[in-house]
Protein backbone atom coordinates (compact mmCIF):
# COMPACT_ATOMS: atom_id res chain seq x y z
CA UNK A 1 0.00 0.00 0.00
CA UNK A 2 1.88 3.29 -1.27
CA UNK A 3 0.21 6.89 -1.32
CA UNK A 4 3.04 8.17 -3.32
CA UNK A 5 3.54 7.88 -7.25
CA UNK A 6 6.31 5.78 -8.54
CA UNK A 7 9.78 6.95 -9.62
CA UNK A 8 9.16 9.17 -12.11
CA UNK A 9 12.49 9.51 -14.44
CA UNK A 10 15.91 10.53 -13.45
CA UNK A 11 14.47 10.58 -9.79
CA UNK A 12 17.07 8.35 -7.41
CA UNK A 13 16.43 4.81 -6.64
CA UNK A 14 16.09 3.88 -3.09
CA UNK A 15 17.89 1.04 -2.61
CA UNK A 16 19.18 -0.86 0.52
CA UNK A 17 22.17 -3.22 -0.37
CA UNK A 18 22.49 -6.09 1.47
CA UNK A 19 25.87 -7.24 2.74
CA UNK A 20 26.45 -11.03 4.16
CA UNK A 21 29.86 -12.89 5.20
CA UNK A 22 30.26 -15.68 3.76
CA UNK A 23 31.22 -19.34 5.62
CA UNK A 24 34.71 -18.64 3.29
CA UNK A 25 35.59 -15.78 5.89
CA UNK A 26 35.18 -17.87 8.59
CA UNK A 27 37.31 -20.68 7.19
CA UNK A 28 40.21 -18.22 6.45
CA UNK A 29 43.23 -17.71 8.92
CA UNK A 30 43.76 -14.59 10.41
CA UNK A 31 46.10 -13.15 8.27
CA UNK A 32 43.59 -13.85 5.20
CA UNK A 33 40.44 -12.40 7.46
CA UNK A 34 42.86 -9.31 8.25
CA UNK A 35 43.29 -8.82 4.52
CA UNK A 36 39.66 -9.16 3.53
CA UNK A 37 38.86 -6.58 6.82
CA UNK A 38 41.42 -3.87 5.15
CA UNK A 39 39.73 -4.22 1.66
CA UNK A 40 36.26 -3.29 2.74
CA UNK A 41 36.52 0.22 4.07
CA UNK A 42 38.87 1.45 1.00
CA UNK A 43 36.47 -0.86 -1.72
CA UNK A 44 33.02 1.20 -0.39
CA UNK A 45 34.77 4.59 0.64
CA UNK A 46 33.61 7.62 -1.59
CA UNK A 47 30.26 6.51 -2.92
CA UNK A 48 29.41 9.77 -3.51
CA UNK A 49 32.26 10.65 -5.37
CA UNK A 50 32.52 7.43 -7.57
CA UNK A 51 29.05 6.54 -8.33
CA UNK A 52 26.67 9.43 -7.49
CA UNK A 53 24.99 7.69 -4.52
CA UNK A 54 23.87 9.36 -1.58
CA UNK A 55 24.23 7.30 1.61
CA UNK A 56 21.21 7.84 4.10
CA UNK A 57 22.31 5.18 6.49
CA UNK A 58 23.88 2.23 7.71
CA UNK A 59 23.75 -0.86 10.15
CA UNK A 60 26.09 -3.06 11.55
CA UNK A 61 24.77 -6.31 12.64
CA UNK A 62 28.00 -7.90 13.73
CA UNK A 63 27.69 -7.94 17.45
CA UNK A 64 24.49 -10.00 16.85
CA UNK A 65 24.94 -11.71 13.90
CA UNK A 66 27.56 -14.40 14.30
CA UNK A 67 28.55 -16.60 11.72
CA UNK A 68 28.05 -16.49 7.66
CA UNK A 69 24.90 -15.10 6.41
CA UNK A 70 23.70 -16.62 3.23
CA UNK A 71 20.11 -14.45 3.08
CA UNK A 72 18.37 -12.73 5.52
CA UNK A 73 18.92 -11.34 8.12
CA UNK A 74 22.44 -10.09 6.59
CA UNK A 75 25.54 -8.72 8.32
CA UNK A 76 25.34 -5.64 7.50
CA UNK A 77 23.40 -2.96 5.64
CA UNK A 78 24.10 0.57 3.63
CA UNK A 79 20.49 2.38 2.88
CA UNK A 80 21.02 4.77 -0.28
CA UNK A 81 19.70 6.88 -2.81
CA UNK A 82 21.42 5.66 -6.01
CA UNK A 83 21.02 7.90 -9.71
CA UNK A 84 19.87 4.52 -12.04
CA UNK A 85 19.30 1.08 -11.94
CA UNK A 86 23.15 0.63 -13.98
CA UNK A 87 24.72 2.49 -11.00
CA UNK A 88 23.14 -0.17 -8.46
CA UNK A 89 24.47 -3.15 -10.62
CA UNK A 90 28.42 -0.98 -10.57
CA UNK A 91 28.26 -1.02 -6.67
CA UNK A 92 27.13 -4.83 -6.33
CA UNK A 93 30.45 -4.78 -8.64
CA UNK A 94 33.03 -3.97 -6.10
CA UNK A 95 32.28 -7.54 -4.08
CA UNK A 96 33.06 -8.74 -7.58
CA UNK A 97 36.10 -6.90 -8.36
CA UNK A 98 38.16 -5.72 -5.23
CA UNK A 99 40.63 -7.70 -4.55
CA UNK A 100 41.60 -8.73 -0.57
CA UNK A 101 45.33 -9.07 -0.33
CA UNK A 102 48.04 -9.82 -2.55
CA UNK A 103 46.60 -13.27 -3.36
CA UNK A 104 44.44 -11.94 -6.30
CA UNK A 105 41.09 -13.56 -4.72
CA UNK A 106 38.14 -10.91 -4.92
CA UNK A 107 35.82 -10.19 -2.10
CA UNK A 108 33.17 -12.04 -3.46
CA UNK A 109 34.62 -15.07 -1.97
CA UNK A 110 34.15 -13.28 1.57
CA UNK A 111 31.27 -11.40 1.33
CA UNK A 112 27.69 -11.53 -0.65
CA UNK A 113 26.27 -8.45 -1.44
CA UNK A 114 22.23 -8.04 -2.36
CA UNK A 115 20.44 -4.70 -3.93
CA UNK A 116 16.55 -3.99 -2.69
CA UNK A 117 15.23 -1.20 -4.86
CA UNK A 118 12.16 0.93 -4.25
CA UNK A 119 11.53 3.90 -3.36
CA UNK A 120 10.99 6.31 0.09
CA UNK A 121 8.02 5.19 2.49
CA UNK A 122 5.19 7.28 3.27
CA UNK A 123 5.33 6.99 6.67
CA UNK A 124 7.65 6.75 9.68
CA UNK A 125 10.44 9.23 7.82
CA UNK A 126 11.22 11.64 10.99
Amino acid sequence: MSTTAPNTPGAPLRTLFCIGVTQEFFNAGDEERAAVAAAVPPAFDRLADRFGVRVLGTLDDDRLMVGASTAWPWTSYILADVPDLDTVSRVCGIVRDTEAGDGGVRLWRYLRIEARVGRPLFFGAE
